[in-house]
C-alpha cells in the first residue's frame, strides 16, 4: 500500500463511520454448535482484552442452544488463561440477524460459517472473516499504517470499524492463503483433536488483539 492510497482509504473509511454511535465495540465469534471452537475463541480473546472497553461474545449457525462447553474445550481455555468461572458460564446460542447487525467484527471458524453468516445478513460482508483469514490480512498492514487509519476516525467504535474495513480491503491485495483457512471441528473427538483445532485458531487471535489494541488505545 502506498502512502497516498493509505490516506485516501483512511479518509474513505472515516467518512463511512462518521455517524457510528459512541458505544462499546463488540466482536462475535461463530462456529456450528457454539460449544467448542467459537467459545474457546471468545473466552480467550475476552480474557486477553479484559483491560479494554470491548464486548466479546459468540454464537453458532446450528447452535446447541443452552449447552455448555465440553470438558476438553474448557481445559484448553483454562490452559490459555481463562478463568474456570468464565468457561463454566458459557451457554450456546443461535446466530441471528440481530447479533450480526450489532457486531463490529464477526470471526468465523470456517468458510462455510462465513457464507452462512453473510447469507443471513449480506450487508455485514466486509465485517465477516474466518479468524485465520483476518489474521493473514491484518498481518499485511503494519502498526504505523493501522494507527494512521485509526486516527482518521472519532470514537473508539469508529476507530475499530475503520480498521476492520482496512483489513477487509486487503482481500484484493494480500497474498492468498496456500490452502483453506478453516479451523477443524473437534466436537466429540479426542483431546488431541481439540488441541489441533486450537493450534489452528489461537495464533490468529494475536492479530485480532493487535488490531483491537491499536483501535482502542
Amino acid at each position: 500500500m502506498t502512502a497516498g492510497s493509505e490516506f485516501s482509504l483512511a479518509a474513505l473509511f472515516a467518512s463511512t463511520h462518521e455517524d457510528v454511535p459512541d458505544v462499546q465495540p463488540n466482536i462475535m465469534t461463530v462456529c456450528t454448535g457454539n460449544i467448542c471452537r467459537s467459545p474457546l475463541a471468545e473466552t480467550v480473546l475476552a480474557t486477553r482484552l479484559a483491560d479494554l472497553d470491548l464486548r466479546v461474545h459468540s454464537a453458532g449457525t446450528q447452535a446447541l442452544v443452552g449447552y455448555g462447553m465440553p470438558n476438553e474445550a474448557r481445559t484448553l481455555a483454562e490452559r490459555n488463561g481463562v478463568s474456570p468461572e468464565r468457561t463454566a458460564a458459557h451457554r450456546a446460542r443461535l446466530l441471528s440477524e440481530t447479533l450480526m447487525n450489532d457486531a463490529d467484527l464477526i470471526l468465523t471458524m470456517t468458510a462455510q460459517h462465513s457464507t452462512a453468516a453473510m447469507q443471513l445478513t449480506p450487508r455485514r460482508m466486509h465485517s465477516t472473516f474466518t479468524v485465520r483469514e483476518f489474521a493473514r490480512l491484518a498481518a499485511s498492514l503494519d502498526d504505523g499504517v493501522l494507527r494512521r487509519i485509526a486516527r482518521s476516525a472519532g470514537n473508539p467504535r469508529s476507530r475499530f470499524g475503520v480498521l476492520v474495513q482496512a483489513v477487509a480491503d486487503q482481500r484484493g491485495v494480500a497474498p492468498r492463503a496456500a490452502g483453506d483457512e478453516d479451523v477443524i471441528d473437534p466436537y466429540r473427538q479426542s483431546l488431541e483433536v481439540y488441541e489441533q483445532s486450537a493450534a489452528q485458531m489461537l495464533p490468529a487471535l494475536d492479530q485480532v488483539e493487535r488490531v483491537v489494541r491499536i483501535a482502542l488505545a
